[in-house]
């Protein structure tokens, strides 16, 4: 029994012990190294940017009243369409009272005036009627009298006004009545009924009934870094990318660069203006944001290589080139080429390399 088990010992250590020295011995051995074969591709190369920003209508009209008071109706709100002389909102005139009060007594004194004239001018009637006056007199109390009337119509109408902010023969020209003065649809309705309303004047901005605008004619506002910004002309071609649409794309066009740049968190920003073509039956909200995409270069049907397959030597770029690929280990040749456009990824090959060799590429470690 004592002799088995020592049989079984001895088995067990020789085992132990050859199978430490395969562990070692392999743990000793050079790893493999075997390279990604990389085909140069032709290939269209563009190399873009992208510039951040909003989609907005080219013009928003603001609509101020022409008279201070207070709103008394309206009719409109935000997303609806108007047109040019549509009604927005009604404004209810607060008169001065020292103002009320002058115009009532012109009216008084003109009443007063009129009726003077109004029996003078019967009177003159009758006696030019009788033969008694001549026509020159009883036309000059028709004269006084008509300009009597007038001066009493003006005074009720002044009274209107400063009452009522409107007169009755002149009601379409109502400025108590906030119009539309363009065709296009309400973006915004800031105040509500019984809000305080200053009228636009030389010395007053006044406040905003409405903001409205041309939904159909949208632009891209947006920024673009200074060392980008000289890449850059009017005309260019733009993808709008609308993030809010689902990533929907839009063709632009460039139209606008700023001449001046501003600072913004140390980096120097110009902003440019590109014209949206938007399709009728897709609706873009004002103020959605953006990117835009602006080719900057582009090569078409160039020999290209992935960027991280290039060596660079201080001013000298090289790729390694496959001589066999049937040997193990993998035989290369370092190459010098001329390289063109990059798009950050892949990069134009102008020479130094043919479309049937093949390159070295990321590094494979097999064991």
């Amino acid at each position: 029994m004592k002799k088995y088990v020592k049989i079984f010992l001895l088995v067990l250590f020789i085992g132990l012990l050859i199978g430490t020295f395969v562990f070692l011995w392999k743990k000793s051995r050079p790893e493999a190294i075997v390279y990604e074969i990389i085909k140069p591709r032709i290939e269209t190369i563009e190399k873009k940017t992208v510039a951040t920003g909003n989609v907005e209508p080219r013009d928003e009209v603001l609509i101020k009243p022409q008279i201070s008071g207070i709103v008394s109706e309206v009719y409109k709100e935000a997303g609806e369409r108007v047109k040019a002389g549509d009604v927005i909102a009604l404004v209810k005139v607060i008169p001065e009272m020292g103002t009320l009060n002058s115009a009532e007594s012109r009216v008084n004194v003109a009443r007063i005036s009129q009726e003077q004239t109004q029996r003078d001018y019967n009177r003159a009637k009758q006696l030019f009627d009788s033969g008694v006056v001549s026509k020159e007199e009883y036309e000059k109390a028709l004269v006084e009298n008509r300009k009597a009337e007038e001066e009493l119509q003006n005074a009720q109408d002044n009274l209107e006004i400063v009452r009522d902010g409107i007169a009755k023969r002149s009601a379409q020209y109502s400025n108590t009545q906030i119009r539309s003065t363009i065709d296009g649809m309400i973006l915004d309705v800031p105040i509500k009924v019984g809000n305080s309303v200053i009228q636009s004047n030389n010395f007053n901005d006044g406040t905003t009934i409405a903001t409205i605008a041309d939904m159909n004619d949208m632009i891209f506002k947006g920024k673009i870094d200074e060392t980008e910004v000289g890449m850059l002309k009017e005309g260019m071609p733009i993808t709008l990318i609308i993030g809010a649409l689902k990533e929907a794309r839009f063709d632009a066009r460039l139209e606008y660069i700023s001449p001046k740049g501003t600072e913004e968190n140390g980096a120097v920003l110009f902003e440019i203006k590109a014209a949206a073509t938007i399709p009728d039956t897709v609706f873009v909200r004002a103020g959605y944001s953006a990117n835009a995409e602006i080719i900057l270069e582009r090569k078409e049907e160039v020999l290209s290589i992935p960027e991280s397959a290039v060596e660079f030597s201080g001013d000298s770029t090289f790729v390694q080139v496959l001589q066999d690929s049937l040997s193990r280990p993998q035989k290369f040749k370092r190459s010098p080429v001329t390289l063109g456009l990059s798009d950050g990824i892949k990069i134009e090959v102008k020479s130094g390399l043919k479309s049937s060799e093949s390159i070295r590429g990321n590094k494979i470690i097999e064991k």
